[in-house]
């Protein structure tokens, strides 16, 4: 049974293992275990028994902006819903934090993002400390052909 648990320092290891054939095709941002361990309290980690399945991380810009960092799943565990699991935990934990209005996402899969409501908006709307602290780190720099998307955070007046 899949479980998402928060990641833990001596998680990294197998963090950085998961994601090295997409950071060598530049389809996720290369992070140094430093990094990780700095934000570590940021990601997810799905996981079965001890296996790492899959994780992603929950960047908080402002109060009124989130971004859903590093989705990962094993090539050999996709089409099992573990993004989405992963995808709608960032979303309830940017909620319960207390984000007011949206989660940003940049992608190479949007169908996937848009199956679970987010809309695709121009990269020119993306906050430009985001350009400037990771963007300008990626090997497609300054020609992205990432598609930005946001999920819009609803209130309901209780």
């Amino acid at each position: 049974m899949v479980r998402l648990v928060k990641a833990r320092l001596d998680d990294i290891p197998a963090m950085q293992e998961l994601v090295t054939e997409e950071v060598k095709e530049g389809v996720i941002l290369k992070r140094s275990n430093d990094e990780v361990a700095t934000n570590i309290r940021s990601y997810v980690l799905a996981k079965e028994g001890e296996e790492l399945l899959g994780y992603s991380a929950l960047h908080i810009h402002s109060p009124r902006l989130a971004e859903i960092r590093s989705l990962i799943v094993s090539r050999k565990q996709r089409g099992k819903q573990i993004g989405r699991k992963l995808v709608q935990s960032m979303l309830d934990e940017a909620v319960q934090l207390g984000v007011s209005q949206e989660v940003l996402v940049l992608t190479y899969l949007p169908d996937f993002f848009m199956k679970m409501n987010f809309l695709e908006i121009s990269k020119e709307s993306i906050p430009e400390h985001k350009i400037w602290t990771d963007c300008i780190k990626c090997i497609h720099f300054p020609v992205c052909n990432e598609i930005s998307m946001v999920y819009k955070i609803s209130r309901k007046a209780g």
